[in-house]
């Protein structure tokens, strides 16, 4: 099963939110593939109660490792849980660059949100001057193995992985399909290493960076992409919804 997940970052309002969910919720209801919505912080609430009892996932686009304390402006995965939140998104390349987050800090997130039984979608990816300098790998080598470090895991369901090249984020520029193939395939077999071949085969791999109508049937056709991690795409629904509708998705 593909995984097409929506991050809306930080947009919508909460009545713009609750349009898109029930206008995503009235469409897919009945949809063969796994569809995640992640809303901002202050609206996983309302869109939680529109998409109650459905197969329409809801996640979180962060949250920090502890349950409670002096932790101002952080959300707890406890707090997520409140609202049936399933998945949690860590170390999105926003929160690496801007927000300065690390890799020993994005671990002790991956690490708790196991703990807690939410699935992290562990975003890695390379700046345009790593892969100008042909270090892309080693960058997702290294995020990858420090990211995952004493992350105990036997079921490849209880993880999600998505590769973003930095560059192509936000900026309309996308990875072409061979690309994103060797570093699908790249990551994968990092996952056997770690985890076994069978975990590996089994991991979703997640394509993200600039993902629109446009180029999501050149994405979707490649044997290594298990689905895509959407950005300013799926806050429009014709957007996103065309995405949802890949070539090849049977809807």
């Amino acid at each position: 099963m593909k995984l097409i997940a929506g991050n809306w970052k930080m947009n919508l309002s909460k009545e713009e939110s609750s349009n898109l969910a029930k206008s995503i919720l009235n469409e897919f209801k009945n949809n063969k593939n796994e569809i995640l919505l992640c809303p901002p912080f202050i609206n996983i609430p309302v869109v939680s109660e529109i998409l109650k009892g459905s197969n329409i996932k809801i996640g979180a686009q962060n949250m920090y490792f502890e349950d409670k304390g002096a932790f101002t402006g952080e959300i707890s995965p406890k707090m997520l849980k409140d609202y049936s939140v399933s998945y949690v998104i860590i170390g999105h390349s926003e929160r690496r660059h801007i927000f300065k987050e690390n890799d020993d800090l994005i671990n002790k997130k991956v690490i708790k949100a196991v703990k807690e039984g939410l699935i992290p979608i562990l975003c890695v990816g390379e700046l345009l001057e790593e892969r100008e300098k042909n270090i892309h790998f080693d960058v997702v080598k290294n995020q990858v193995e420090k990211d995952l470090e004493n992350v105990d895991l036997i079921d490849p369901n209880k993880l999600v992985i998505a590769y973003e090249p930095v560059w192509a984020i936000g900026t309309g520029k996308n990875a072409e399909p061979k690309d994103a193939y060797e570093m699908h395939k790249f990551i994968r077999e990092l996952i056997a290493k770690k985890y076994g071949e069978d975990f590996s085969n089994n991991l979703r791999i997640l394509y993200g960076g600039s993902v629109k109508p446009d180029n999501i049937d050149s994405f979707m056709i490649v044997s290594q992409i298990d689905g895509v991690l959407v950005g300013g795409a799926s806050i429009k629904f014709e957007e996103f919804s065309r995405i949802i509708k890949y070539k090849g998705s049977g809807c």
